[in-house]
This record gives C-alpha cells, structure tokens and sequence, in this order.
C-alpha cells in the first residue's frame, strides 16, 4: 500500500502532486472509498460533520471533495457483521481510501475488528490518503494526548510506519512547536510534527516530506 499521511488533507499543488504521481492518473478518473469511522469517537465530530465528509460537502475539499470520479463509503463498524466475502471486492476496486481524522485509537480498533488492517498488505496498488488520526493510525503510537476514545488501552497504533506524527502543527493553541517537542520527548521513535500544509508520502519504506508550510523531524530520543 502507498501512503499519503496529511495533517489537514490534500490543501496544496504539491501535495496534489504527490496523490497523483501515487495514483498514476488524474483524481478525475480515480474510484474513491471514504473511511470516516475515526470521527465517531471524537468529541469534535457529529453526525453533521461525517455526512460532510461523505457527502464532499465544502468543508472537505481537501479530501473526498477533491473532484473523484466516484465516490463510495466504508464503515468500519458494519464489517464484521457482513463478511470479508462482500466488502473485501469493494476494497480491492477502489483506487483509494480516503481516512478521515477523529480518534485514532478507535479507528485502529475497527481496523483490527473489521480485518482492514489484515488486509492492507495484499493492496500494493491503493493508495491510503489519511487526515489527522487516519494518518496517525498508522504510526507506532500517538501519545495520551491524542487519545480521546474512553475504552482505548493505551496510545499504542497500527505501526505501519515506525515514525509518528504530531499533525495541526500551529492549528490549535495546543499544538504549538513546544508542545510537539514535548510530545516527541515521550513518544520513543522518530517522529514528525506537521501543520496542515504538510503530508509524509511512505512508498516500499522510502519516506519523503511534501510541504508548502512547516514541520520537523525529531529523532527518537534516548532512554
């Protein structure tokens, strides 16, 4: 699978670049699946804001807005109860999966339960484009402060990549740079924070910055 891991979704020419050179065609001609089971679990999200994100409404531009050629959805929490026989085609179909931010801990519990995360080795061709905690999710860890999900265990992810991110880097009073070096201190890998003008493109283990804004690299900090 080829990655596309942004803090605010595809907001720059560069950025736009990166998803199509991924792609290897034009967003016009791409089938889309959007993923938006993260928001559930956070307090910042509704049901007014998953049917935006669904529905490509103006407030996600940057993601299922983006101009697809078509547009499904895949609810995590509905797979298990319909079987691997019925939605792992539609998977394999889609040109790419659209993760939408919300919790990250939550999302990486309904990837494990629905069998998504099983799956994602055998998709070498689609292209994952995650906002916020659909990027974070792929990381080793988030750190406490990023989880929101009352039932989570720990702040432990998927761990797809062995960087994390700290995103909405200046976005939020909390997210300044001190914060994320705070954050980076405690969170024992290497990891990037970004701000909402920035996305980490991971292709065969090879990782590249795309940025028109500001992010930083920490190494994992010695023990």
């Amino acid at each position: 699978m080829k990655l596309l891991l942004t803090s605010g979704g595809v907001t720059n020419p560069s950025i736009h670049e990166a998803l199509e050179q991924l792609l290897g065609k034009p967003v016009s001609e791409c089938h889309a699946l959007c993923i938006p089971t993260a928001q559930w679990a956070s307090p910042m999200s509704s049901p007014a804001s998953v049917r935006g994100f669904v529905a490509a409404e103006p407030r996600s531009r940057h993601s299922s807005g983006l101009g697809w050629g078509s547009l499904g959805v895949l609810e995590l929490t509905a797979l298990p109860t319909i079987g691997a026989q019925r939605w792992v085609p539609w998977v394999r179909e889609a040109d790419v999966l659209l993760v939408n931010g919300g919790d990250a801990t939550y999302l990486c519990h309904w990837m494990r339960e629905s069998g998504l995360a099983d799956l994602l080795p055998s998709l070498p061709d689609v292209v994952w484009v995650g906002v916020s905690a659909g990027s974070m999710v792929m990381t080793p860890r988030i750190g406490a402060d990023f989880v929101e999900w009352p039932s989570a265990p720990d702040d432990r992810t998927l761990g797809v990549v062995d960087f994390s991110i700290f995103p909405h880097l200046d976005v939020f009073p909390t997210n300044t740079m001190a914060d994320a070096e705070r954050w980076a201190a405690g969170i024992g890998v290497p990891a990037y924070a970004v701000d909402d003008q920035t996305a980490i493109k991971v292709v065969d283990g090879s990782v590249e910055v795309v940025s028109e804004g500001r992010w930083r690299k920490f190494e994992a900090a010695c023990s």
